[in-house]
């Protein structure tokens, strides 16, 4: 079998959590894998407001997910909550395959998933079954981004927000600093706007080299445009699988 991205460098920045099946199969294809954590996910600094949400989930006729963390947060706080079961009464909408995966895991159904992995595709996918005065849980990152959630607004949804979990700045060893200027990648994959700022700001335009960049989504394609980095190629969705393809696809143009 034909190894596409023999011999290639490919820095992957995701956090530990989200990494593993990724680097595997870039590893599969014959990429030599830099993995470079730039966040560590955290919870809430207060835990009260997601546990709220949770001892009250019956009120809720949608509870909406960005990400896999999500989805494991407030289940987590249902089960303490004694409220779990309540959970396969409300209907349930996900941004991206990995989040269906993770709510499916739980034996629960998704009602509403988009084609593209971005929060404005995902209120398309609601629209037509989404009622004025709808209550619409969002549990998501604390600094995760508020297009869907005022898109429902603006539907007439009553959006409770919670914070389900924080993405922190993860230190860089000096030894991943080395690494980095000792054999920049041939190719950099960035799953998120802040993971590029973070680089940035910890690293700096000269580690990436001449690497091409690879983006998860449209976001996070015009995020590192405005951060004045050329994209390579764009992931046609927001998984593993997809982010493989478009690394082959920058390296061979």
């Amino acid at each position: 079998m034909e190894r596409r991205l023999e011999g290639i460098r490919v820095l992957v920045t995701r956090p530990r959590e989200r990494s593993e099946e990724l680097c595997f199969l870039l590893e599969d294809e014959g990429a030599e894998v830099v993995h470079v954590p730039l966040l560590e996910l955290r919870p809430p600094e207060d835990p009260r407001p997601l546990m709220a949400a949770a001892e009250s989930i019956q009120r809720y006729r949608w509870v909406v997910f960005a990400s896999p963390s999500a989805v494991e947060a407030l289940v987590e706080a249902l089960r303490e909550s004694g409220m779990m079961e309540w959970l396969s009464r409300v209907r349930i909408a996900v941004v991206g395959p990995r989040t269906a995966r993770a709510v499916e895991a739980f034996g629960l159904t998704v009602a509403a998933e988009p084609p593209e992995g971005t929060g404005m595709a995902l209120y398309e996918a609601m629209r037509s079954t989404l009622e004025p005065e709808d209550e619409v849980l969002l549990p998501a990152a604390e600094e995760g981004r508020r297009e869907l959630e005022d898109a429902l607004r603006e539907h007439g949804a009553r959006v409770t927000r919670v914070t389900a979990y924080r993405s922190l700045p993860a230190p860089l060893s000096p030894e991943a600093r080395a690494l980095l200027e000792s054999s920049p990648p041939d190719v950099a994959l960035f799953a998120s706007p802040r993971t590029a700022e973070t680089f940035l700001e910890a690293v700096g335009h000269e580690r990436l080299g001449a690497a091409r960049l690879v983006a998860i989504g449209p976001t996070t394609a015009t995020a590192l445009t405005q951060l004045g980095l050329p994209v390579a190629a764009v992931a046609e969705r927001p998984t593993s699988e997809a982010l493989v393809e478009a690394t082959i696809r920058a390296i061979r143009g």
